[in-house]
């Protein structure tokens, strides 16, 4: 099975250390910055990559 290339809302409330409702906050928060860039978004979900640019110290 191939790698993901999305974090879920789950993954997210673990690698913060947050509760599930401030984990959607997040995913939610970059997912409208992605949008008004003119990238097509999936809710509750949010790229690797882009998680990892918008934290400091994160790599993927």
């Amino acid at each position: 099975m191939a790698q993901s290339i999305y974090y879920t809302a789950n993954e997210v409330m673990e690698i913060l250390g947050v509760s599930r409702a401030k984990a959607y906050k997040v995913v939610k928060q970059l997912n409208e910055e992605l949008a008004a860039q003119g990238y097509i978004v999936t809710a509750g979900k949010v790229p690797k990559k882009f998680l990892a640019e918008r934290l400091y110290g994160m790599t993927v």
